[in-house]
């Protein structure tokens, strides 16, 4: 005897978990609200996110009235508003340090998570330093499913893109990883205080003793990575403003 479900189906998805959605002509499908339940919750838990970043979203984020500011916070929530549709599947943040990328690329990561995508944030230098001890023999290290992480994550944020010292094994390891993500589409959120001149960016400054050249992050990455990044990605520059990490000391 065939015993019926007692419980509900949902009206918007029919019981599948997936809503079919269509923006721009592109067709795709979302979790559905009713397959979110708890779910974002959990996968949140699981994304690794660091306690200091725990409640970072697009509402807390401190604009002072900077109109260039505002509009990047608004092209980075676009991003992840009308993700997984949206034109490109990456979004790459480069400005200096305390611009507030990080707080931006967690605020779109934490949103994409609540649609019920799995993400997982990283930041560069411990991702290569794990990934090398997982595969040296003679370290004790039993980590090895840090390079699996970074290519197969549904959603990889990896934050401080390039601040690692700079080896051949390194720009190998990361080209590997952005040429496969690149190549499977599967989404990456990345943030740099490397300077870019295709991203507006100054590689020339002043010191006192003349003009020195800043060190770029195709430099520290590889051209190869660096051009996948760009294929990839949403690049967005972020304007030059007083240090926000000061501003949102404010708060305390």
């Amino acid at each position: 005897m065939k015993v019926m479900s007692t419980q509900p189906v949902c009206g918007k998805c029919g019981g599948t978990g997936w809503i079919i959605i269509e923006r721009a002509n592109v067709s795709g499908a979302e979790p559905c609200g009713c397959r979110n339940t708890g779910r974002s919750d959990r996968l949140e838990e699981r994304s690794q996110i660091p306690p200091l970043y725990r409640n970072t979203d697009f509402e807390n984020f401190k604009t002072e009235g900077v109109q260039e500011l505002k509009q990047v916070m608004t092209l980075v929530k676009n991003y992840a508003d009308e993700f997984p549709l949206g034109p490109y599947p990456g979004l790459l943040l480069i400005g200096e340090p305390g611009t507030g990328k990080t707080h931006l690329a967690v605020a779109a990561l934490r949103r994409i998570i609540q649609k019920g995508f799995e993400g997982v944030f990283t930041d560069y230098q411990t991702l290569l330093d794990r990934i090398r001890s997982g595969y040296d023999s003679s370290s004790n290290s039993s980590d090895k499913e840090a390079y699996r992480m970074a290519l197969d994550s549904e959603v990889l944020l990896l934050d401080d893109l390039g601040a690692h010292r700079v080896t051949d094994w390194v720009q190998d390891t990361v080209t590997s990883i952005v040429t496969h993500r690149c190549n499977n589409r599967k989404p990456l959120i990345a943030t740099t205080n490397l300077p870019d001149v295709d991203a507006g960016s100054a590689v020339l400054q002043k010191t006192p003793v003349g003009t020195e050249y800043r060190r770029t992050l195709a430099d520290h990455i590889g051209a190869r990575a660096r051009s996948r990044l760009f294929e990839m990605c949403r690049v967005i520059k972020m304007p030059n403003i007083e240090d926000y990490r000061i501003r949102r000391g404010r708060r305390f």
